[in-house]
């Protein structure tokens, strides 16, 4: 098999090859032999077709299946002994197949970028400082008693701003008057989000009470059914309940299940801030350790991975921002900043993988084990339960490739001089 192959621009590679001869005709003879013996022709008995009369009916889908069976393997086979690892498939872009002859192709791919890495260690970053306001062990514990609320019945009064409402609504179109469905839902009374007559109307009434009210919907309104229109609706109040919540005490603690008093939980709840600052605090030194290497560094970057990697930021950025509709020039400037973003992340990956592969920071059996052992205990599994999920799965590998991303992110770290 002659072959050749060419960098066409950046990682995007070309490779011509010839497929010998005898071998393509040793594929075809094996194929019209298959469409021989299922080839059902008149006057003909199964396996009996004439090769000429069988070349004549079906010589495209044999071209085809020739095809098929032959170009993916040769290619692979050339890309291999010339080791080369494309990413993606290869795609065909010139084929030339004439009996007796040679099957000549062209195919187009994209490979990883070759680079040499500048300097990685003794980086200079600044130690970040971990705090924990009190505002924050605050608010944390306020969490923690939204999370225990209990949802009172209310007795001796009408509606307050802060209750939970449970209400019936009937709603009339008053241009159209046509009645919209009967609405059940629960209603937080006061709250800003709701329209100023709801509120209004609200405030005051009983369970089993009842009122008529119009509200004109603005034209804005998220929901297309009500907008621009003067609703009118009947009310009926079925429940009201207070939230209310429980006292901050070591009663409240202990309720909890695994704390002695208020100050075990705040000692612990401090702990857990002050180690979550830490991880983000010693993200942000590698991302500073990082950009330093990137900035350093000249490396064009596979087009297509680009692009898949663009749609993956675009996708996590447009889940991040409220719904609403976009500006064709607001779109544009999201995908030059997608772009961006993907360009860094790949970079950055590739910089750790280089880094990684220099310094032999490999992940042992021992260490996947470790891990699956942690997992297993995060999850209340056993052990063998998870290895056969994540052998299932195909994401054995997969999880040895981030503990080793891991050792080279500590690798950084323990590498660069930290400023205090």
């Amino acid at each position: 098999m002659k072959s050749s192959m060419k960098t066409l621009k950046g990682c995007k590679r070309e490779i011509e090859l010839d497929i010998d001869a005898d071998e393509v005709m040793e594929e075809f003879n094996k194929i019209v032999a298959q469409f021989s013996s299922s080839a059902k022709i008149p006057g003909f008995r199964p396996g009996k077709v004439p090769k000429d009369l069988i070349k004549q009916k079906f010589y495209p889908e044999i071209k085809d299946s020739l095809i098929n069976a032959l170009v993916p393997k040769a290619l692979n086979r050339e890309l291999k002994a010339q080791n080369v690892n494309p990413v993606g498939m290869p795609v065909v872009t010139e084929l030339n197949f004439k009996e007796g002859e040679p099957l000549h192709l062209k195919a187009q791919f994209e490979v990883w970028p070759e680079f040499e890495l500048p300097q990685y260690k003794k980086i200079k970053v600044k130690q970040k400082k971990v705090t924990v306001a009190p505002k924050e062990l605050e608010q944390s514990l306020e969490d923690l008693r939204a999370k225990s609320a209990e949802y009172v019945p209310v007795e001796g009064r009408g509606v307050a701003d802060g209750d939970y409402v449970a209400v019936e609504l009937k709603g009339k179109d008053l241009k159209t008057n046509r009645f919209l469905p009967l609405e059940k839902g629960i209603i937080l009374a006061g709250h800003q989000d709701n329209e100023e007559n709801l509120n209004k109307n609200l405030t005051g009434l009983n369970p089993g009470d009842e009122r008529t009210f119009t509200i004109e919907h603005d034209k804005s309104h998220p929901n297309k059914k009500l907008a621009g229109k003067a609703i009118e609706y009947e009310m009926k109040v079925v429940s009201i309940k207070e939230r209310t919540l429980p006292a901050l005490d070591d009663e409240f603690a202990k309720g909890l299940g695994e704390f002695k008093d208020l100050k075990d939980l705040k000692e612990k709840i401090e702990k857990e801030i002050t180690s979550a600052k830490e991880k983000a605090a010693k993200n942000e030194m590698v991302e500073e350790i990082i950009k330093e290497i990137s900035d350093k560094l000249s490396v064009e970057l596979p087009e297509s991975v680009v692009e898949q990697e663009q749609v993956a930021v675009l996708k996590r950025m447009l889940s991040s921002r409220p719904q609403q509709n976009s500006s064709q020039e607001e779109l544009e400037k999201l995908k030059i900043e997608g772009k961006g973003k993907a360009e860094q992340n790949l970079r950055n990956h590739l910089i750790l993988q280089k880094v990684a592969e220099k310094e032999k920071l490999l992940v042992s059996d021992e260490e996947l084990h470790e891990e699956f052992k942690k997992i297993a205990s995060a999850n209340n599994l056993s052990v063998a339960k998870v290895v056969e999920s994540f052998n299932r799965e195909g994401k054995r590998e997969e999880l040895r490739d981030n503990l080793a991303l891991k050792k080279t992110v500590d690798f950084l770290v323990d590498n660069a001089i930290i400023e205090r």
